[in-house]
């Protein structure tokens, strides 16, 4: 069997090995007239920012008026016909939701102005709604790494497992003057500066909540930094355990799969090294096959209730939802023109804006003037998310066509977003009530979480927060031909076209509507697989022909380590293990 160290060298080699420090360090040696300590070690620093904003929320009527209690804070609540909805005083919390013929209210919860959660009140007695609101935790957490170069030098990497942006704080060494502590970078510029007090590394990061307490954690400590705790830690396999949200479960052996070279495979996972930023770092490994789950492992803290930030994948959600409309009567389909949809008045338009479509924009196809990897394009996604118009729709709609719709597939986030708007225009509802309605309850979710732009618009570029099993379903809708657990959600003609080849994107991968497409060696032949693929290593891979779906969770944001589980790890480690 190959080793996974050496198989991750290959995929991403210029991030795994440590450049020497330009710069000669000052030698810190820990002795009793030095005034800095020994700072060789791991360090770690945590911020939670909040939000206060959580626990039972509670509606109802005691007399007349209706209102809203949660942490502290009560309210009055509107209700108009079926619909009740508040604001908390601060903003730092909204509801809406409708009174169904369940005896429920069901709505969305709003985190500030970013976020829309489901959320189901249940009735608690006459008059009365109660309902959990998890949010979305605001939450920083640094490690740095610090070892004794061979020249005598302090070489040094951040690691951030929530955002991971240590990418953005390339820190490579550190240099020290008296208590000051600088962290450099490979050509010896300054990245961030700090200070050594008492026993605490205290270093200054902006935009991120501020001053950071790094503390040492003690040699053969349990942390989180490494995948399950400590350097080396033995791995059992275990069933994953029934947890009534749909999905069936089972073991290895049952699915035809060898639980050795699964175990032994999750042991190199657990035993690689982490010395460097961009060693892979895996959140969570699962796989079904045959229908039922039968590998859920998780590591450096993750765990199964924690929403994961899907990044990009969430776009294959859209593809999912705009199918389920379809199937309940939504008068959408890929010919569907978009600028008679979202502009119908408009006159003068462009003749290629004329031909827009449904499908171009799901093809990434637009012809628009925007390319994410393009920082030059006004539609590229950092420049809209910088951009001062809350009115995202209309910006996109004013952006030049460069090319004819349908010529040309540019990967651009705003295509998807786009769709989006055309979903809930025709619809007339919002795409978190739609979404949850047609994909959320029918698939048996639970939390998750839909980013919001600042027009309050549900965000279909990516960003999607869910439970791990939770996103995986979409993938096994897919593997069963649009049915979950004996309930159509959407067409198999849905899933067939969706999932069909049409632009080649990249090498090696091409593009569907919002899936990815790939083939994979597979014993002398050759099996073809399509994904819901984020930034960082987040996947929900099918391959109909094995009746499998693996899904990957990872935090190797903006690195190329992130592809390794997709590209590499999957079919050397993965498809190696099916037995029958």
């Amino acid at each position: 069997m190959p080793k996974l160290d050496f198989v991750i060298s290959t995929v991403a080699l210029s991030l795994l090995v440590a450049s020497a420090a330009s710069a000669q360090a000052r030698a810190i040696s820990g002795n009793p007239e030095d005034s800095v300590p020994n700072l060789v070690g791991l360090w770690k620093a945590t911020r939670h920012l909040g939000p206060e904003v959580r626990g039972l929320l509670l509606v109802d009527h005691p007399g007349t008026q209706w209102r809203a209690s949660i942490a502290g804070r009560t309210v009055a609540a509107r209700v108009v016909k079926d619909t009740i909805s508040f604001t908390l005083p601060d903003s730092s919390g909204s509801f809406v939701g409708r009174f169904d013929r369940r005896g429920r209210v069901t709505g969305q919860w709003f985190q500030k102005r970013d976020w829309a959660q489901p959320l189901t009140l249940v009735s608690c007695g006459s008059g009365c709604f109660s309902g959990q609101v998890i949010p979305i935790d605001d939450e920083y957490t640094f490690y740095m790494k610090v070892t004794r170069r061979p020249d005598g030098s302090l070489g040094a990497f951040l690691r951030n497992p929530e955002r991971n942006l240590g990418v953005f704080f390339p820190v490579d060494h550190i240099e020290t003057a008296g208590s000051t502590i600088k962290l450099l970078d490979k050509k010896g510029e300054s990245v961030l500066t700090g200070e050594v007090k008492d026993d605490a590394i205290v270093v200054f990061i902006g935009n991120r909540g501020g001053s950071y307490d790094f503390r040492r954690i003690a040699d053969g400590s349990f942390t989180y930094f490494y995948p399950r705790g400590h350097p080396m830690a033995p791995y059992t396999y275990v069933r994953p355990p029934a947890q009534n949200d749909g999905w069936q479960v089972g073991t290895l052996s049952e699915a035809g799969m060898s639980e050795r070279k699964i175990s032994d495979f999750v042991q190199q996972l657990v035993n690689a090294p982490i010395d460097s930023l961009g060693t892979l770092y895996l959140h969570g490994l699962l796989i079904a096959r045959h229908g039922k789950l039968v590998l859920e492992e998780y590591f450096h803290g993750e765990n199964g209730e924690k929403p994961h930030d899907t990044r990009s994948a969430a776009k294959s959600a859209l593809s999912v939802t705009i199918g389920a409309a379809a199937l309940k009567g939504v008068n959408i389909s890929p010919e569907t023109r978009v600028y008679q949809v979202m502009r119908p008045d408009a006159r003068g338009l462009d003749p290629r804006q004329q031909a827009l479509t449904l499908e171009n924009l799901l093809n990434m196809a637009s012809g628009l003037d925007c390319d994410d990897n393009g920082d030059e394009h006004p539609g590229n996604e950092d420049n809209m998310w910088q951009q001062d118009n809350r009115d995202w729709y209309s910006v996109i709609l004013n952006l030049k066509m460069i090319r004819n719709p349908g010529d040309t597939a540019i990967y651009c986030s705003i295509n998807p977003h786009l769709a989006g708007g055309v979903l809930s225009r025709i619809a007339r509802r919002s795409l978190p009530d739609l979404m949850w309605d047609l994909v959320g309850e029918p698939l048996q979710m639970r939390n998750y979480y839909m980013l919001l732009t600042p027009g309050g618009d549900g965000y279909m570029g990516g960003g999607m927060r869910f439970r791990p099993r939770d996103f995986m379903k979409l993938g096994q809708l897919y593997v069963d031909g649009g049915m979950w657990n004996g309930k159509r959600v959407v067409s198999a003609d849905w899933v067939k076209r969706t999932t069909a080849p049409r632009y080649q994107m990249a090498r090696l991968r091409k593009y569907g509507y919002l899936w990815w497409m790939i083939d994979y060696p597979y014993k002398a032949d050759t099996v073809h697989a399509y994904f819901a693929s984020g930034n960082g290593g987040n996947e929900v891979v099918v391959i109909p022909a094995l009746d499998m779906v693996i899904a990957v969770y990872g935090g190797n944001y903006n690195e190329r380590a992130g592809w390794a589980m997709v590209m590499d790890l999957i079919p050397k480690f993965l498809l190696p293990a099916i037995e029958r």
